[in-house]
């Protein structure tokens, strides 16, 4: 079910085109403190992470910003950081204060056990970071992490109203088939699986073609069945972009299905915002302020100077990651460019032309109405990328 916000005035003329449609997600950063050190950590590009660890506007400002410029939206907040739930008490003034709103956490996984029934309940999904099996999560994370959020997410997971989603960071190019097929075998606490190719210089070599294997392997699977649907979100956005491209579009007005060029806002714990959470280190990025009450378009779109419009993807892919584009592209970052943005790129197109092998319309037309409907109308599409 939808929560369209009811609020009490129309937003002003200036702030008319800064959000596209009627969707808005609120990334609310609570802290940028958080309780462990990832080595991947993108909040850790331009000493971002750590450098705000309190929030310096209050739920009355808030508020305000909402009453401005997202009247009539349907608003899903996502808790963020750093470690959100480092912050419970933000958390939940927000959700008491703005409860026609749908919630959505991002979180490590560490402390879930230590929030309030009533506040697992409203959450209609929990993404929780996990970067596959025991050993390549604890090599990032730390000894004994997978473990420990596993116990936590099997503790808590009937108490969680909406759905469970493991977040992986793509960042080992060991990182098997086995390992991210583990976490939504039966038994497992996720509905879902996505993931995301970390942005790092993590290609060299055979990394790519590593990754292509597994990835055949997954897609394989994917394809195996028909009865229901085997939930890794990449692989269900990216299936059902090809069979209904509209749906490639309807969200986002056909710009990029990341969100940070349409309707994604990330709010710093000072109340500066930015369209994407790995650039907040960027003035040129800054497109608002809740203490302000101020909004503007997003400064990251898709430019002349980006190929995608020429490539075999875009039908499906819209352009993918704009931060890679940008920094690729805009700042013409050539090292970052070949040894990030292309290798990334060249894996989204791999798995293209393997749904392609596999005759997804002739599948979808053997799969169950159910499977069908999971497909073409999961509400997660609403919360993550779609493309990895």
């Amino acid at each position: 079910m939808e929560f369209p916000i009811h609020l009490r005035s129309s937003p002003p003329a200036s702030a008319h085109g800064a959000i596209v449609g009627h969707r808005v997600e609120l990334q609310l950063l609570t802290t940028l403190k958080c309780n462990l050190k990832c080595s991947y950590c993108s909040l850790g590009v331009g000493d971002v992470l750590g450098s705000q660890t309190h929030v310096e506007y209050d739920v009355d400002q808030l508020e305000t910003f909402a009453r401005t410029h997202l009247a009539g939206k349907e608003v899903v907040v996502t808790f963020y950081g750093g470690e959100p739930t480092l912050n419970r008490p933000m958390m939940i003034e927000v959700m008491r204060r703005f409860a026609q709103w749908r919630f959505q956490l991002q979180t490590n996984g560490t402390l879930l056990d230590d929030l309030p029934r009533w506040l697992l309940a409203r959450l209609s999904n929990v993404l929780v970071s996990i970067d596959g099996g025991e050993a390549t999560t604890d090599g990032y994370r730390g000894r004994g992490i997978y473990r420990q959020v596993l116990k936590n997410l099997r503790q808590v997971r009937a108490q969680i109203g909406g759905s469970v989603t493991a977040r992986v960071t793509w960042g080992n190019p060991a990182t098997s088939f086995e390992e991210l097929d583990e976490l939504v075998a039966e038994g497992s606490p996720f509905d879902y699986l996505y993931w995301q190719f970390v942005a790092d210089e993590k290609y060299f070599d055979d990394a790519v073609e590593r990754r292509k294997a597994v990835l055949a392997e997954l897609i394989e699977r994917f394809f195996a069945r028909s009865d229901g649907l085997y939930p890794l979100i990449p692989l269900m956005g990216i299936v059902r972009n090809k069979l209904l491209p509209g749906r490639a579009q309807e969200l986002y007005a056909g710009r990029t299905q990341c969100r940070v060029s349409t309707h994604l806002l990330n709010v710093m714990p000072d109340g500066q915002i930015f369209p994407c959470p790995d650039m907040m280190y960027v003035p040129a990025m800054l497109m608002g302020s809740v203490k302000g009450n101020w909004l503007k378009p997003s400064p990251l779109q898709l430019t002349p100077s980006m190929p995608c419009h020429g490539c075999e993807a875009f039908a499906w892919c819209r352009g993918n990651c704009m931060k890679n584009l940008y920094l690729g592209y805009v700042k013409n970052d050539t090292r970052y460019r070949g040894s990030v943005v292309e290798p990334i790129c060249e894996l989204l197109r791999f798995i293209g032309r393997e749904i392609d092998r596999h005759d997804p319309q002739a599948w979808f037309a053997r799969l169950s109405l159910p499977a069908r409907r999971a497909l073409t109308d999961c509400e997660v599409y609403e919360y993550v990328e779609v493309m990895p």
